[in-house]
């Protein structure tokens, strides 16, 4: 799977997306944008998927947008196929756009948020001189794959809307399923941290319906070289106000210290201070209970921050 195709195959039932983390150089500023085909969090798609398995991922895509810092937004408004229109290089849906120039990736944003109403309109540049093209199956069967595009990437944010420009150390990566991840998941935690040099170390966990677990540690190299390490012994991290269990991994003796920075019923997402490979790290740790995901009062919860707006033209 090539690392800049937008035209891929999503299979029914299935979804792809593609994520975008950035923490600016001052600390001060973080951002994170995923645009999916098949939203996985969709309380639309899933109740699809309910009624026919092969219900059609085009039909449930959304470009999600979080602003960390001054000026906090939140967006992710699901569209419907109309709405989307992609070739090799481009990714059009609704109003925003991805495409490749060079060794950039280009993100012009023109997103609503919700609950609030606050808006989103700028570009994102995302600088990625070394791009990968190998990928990794997160479950026995290979229903799940999980491909670090630009594991060690520059990013330039110019917004409008709130007005911001910074500059920042960045990441990107893309997954990809035939399968709903609640079918075959029921929890997964997972870090990227910003090592000396530009480097990048990812930590996945990942708990299987099965029981089986997936561990990945990785170290990509800024010149594009990659490597797997021995994860340290995990460690619990301080749980949400939601209930949500986190954990890490981490030296021994050096104590991890979390900031959350999204609270979800079903979803964490916080700021990680830890050590790695015998360095202090800061990084992007999320965690995820695909059980409570699929509870019906979450999902009833879910169109407050996810509306739809199936009837976009333009």
């Amino acid at each position: 799977m090539s690392a800049r195709r937008f035209d891929t195959e999503v299979p029914a039932g299935g979804y792809r997306w593609w994520y975008i983390d950035a923490n600016s150089d001052d600390g001060r500023y973080g951002l994170v944008i995923i645009a999916f085909i098949g939203s996985v969090f969709s309380p639309y798609y899933a109740r699809a998927r309910r009624r026919e398995p092969t219900a059609d991922p085009h039909a449930h895509c959304a470009v999600n947008v979080a602003l960390y810092g001054d000026n906090r937004r939140w967006t992710m408004t699901e569209r419907g196929p109309q709405a989307l229109q992609r070739d090799a290089q481009h990714l059009r849906i609704g109003p925003s756009h991805l495409h490749w120039e060079g060794d950039a990736l280009v993100i012009d944003l023109d997103e609503i948020g919700a609950p609030l109403p606050r808006r989103v309109c700028g570009q994102v540049r995302l600088f990625a001189p070394t791009l990968r093209a190998d990928s990794f199956a997160l479950d026995s069967d290979g229903h799940h794959r999980w491909q670090p595009i630009a594991p060690c990437a520059r990013i330039e944010v110019r917004l409008d809307v709130p007005a911001m420009h910074w500059l920042g150390d960045a990441y990107c990566d893309s997954n990809s399923g035939d399968l709903p991840l609640e079918h075959s998941f029921s929890h997964w935690h997972w870090s990227r941290c910003t090592l000396r040099g530009g480097d990048t170390a990812v930590l996945y966990d990942v708990s299987g319906r099965d029981g089986a677990r997936t561990a990945l540690a990785l170290h990509f190299d800024a010149d594009g070289a990659q490597r797997r390490f021995d994860a340290p012994p995990e460690c619990t991290l301080p749980g949400t106000r939601w209930g949500i269990a986190r954990s890490t991994r981490c030296e021994r003796g050096a104590p991890p210290q979390v900031r959350t920075l999204e609270d979800t019923p079903f979803y964490a997402r916080s700021l990680l201070h830890t050590q790695l490979l015998g360095e202090p790290v800061r990084g992007v740790h999320e965690s995820l209970d695909l059980t409570r995901f699929s509870s019906g009062w979450v999902q009833m919860l879910l169109p407050f921050r996810m509306p739809r707006r199936a009837h976009w033209h333009g």
